[in-house]
């Protein structure tokens, strides 16, 4: 399991569950499957910007992400364009006080150049991570891996930063565990697929 489970009896979690159930999750007729950003067809999909744009949900969600970053210790979040951005504002804006964490985002294509006053490289903007720093990758849906491991190369490719893993709002449990695994790569998420679809 992919969920550091004694977060399961938070009782922010669990309020966070049915909010993410309620704005986030649909599920498909058996003739009408969604088509996942990965390819993928699947009768499950979640769209987390309700979620994310939610006073309530954006504060619940928020404080569960800083108690696991607060373990892991990174000085920078961040991740792919477009999910990770507003996740990456929610995880710096409700971080404590006594450790603040900056934010960056990759985007999908790099325009050609970083942040000019930054230093970053070409398609890595926001905070600088041109000095290094430990950092984890944050995604809002994990499938396949993907996109985050898209941002994490970069990172690597780009920057002395030193990667600690990637956290993900929920994992739809369909390899993603298993692609970061294969590659050394240490994933949690806030929920899985379980947590939201009783069977």
């Amino acid at each position: 399991m992919t969920v550091h489970a004694p977060i399961r009896e938070d009782e922010r979690w669990q309020r966070l569950r049915g909010m993410v159930e309620e704005m986030a999750y649909l599920e498909a007729e058996e003739d009408q499957w969604f088509t996942l950003a990965s390819g993928r067809k699947s009768k499950h999909f979640f769209d987390t910007k309700p979620v994310m744009m939610h006073p309530e949900a954006s504060q619940l969600l928020g404080a569960l992400l800083n108690d696991r970053l607060d373990e892991w210790g990174p000085d920078l979040v961040g991740g792919l364009e477009l999910g990770a951005v507003p996740l990456t504002a929610i995880a710096i804006s409700t971080s404590a006080s006594d450790c603040p964490r900056l934010g960056f985002m990759v985007r999908k294509e790099a325009k050609g150049r970083g942040g000019r006053k930054t230093n970053n490289p070409p398609g890595v903007e926001g905070s600088s991570i041109a000095s290094g720093g430990k950092v984890v990758i944050l995604e809002d849906v994990t499938t396949t891996g993907g996109s985050s491991l898209k941002a994490l190369r970069r990172l690597e490719e780009n920057s002395p930063c030193e990667i600690l893993g990637v956290i993900s709002i929920v994992d739809r449990a369909e390899g993603g565990a298993d692609t970061f695994a294969q590659a050394g790569v240490r994933f949690e998420s806030l929920f899985t697929l379980s947590d939201i679809v009783k069977s």
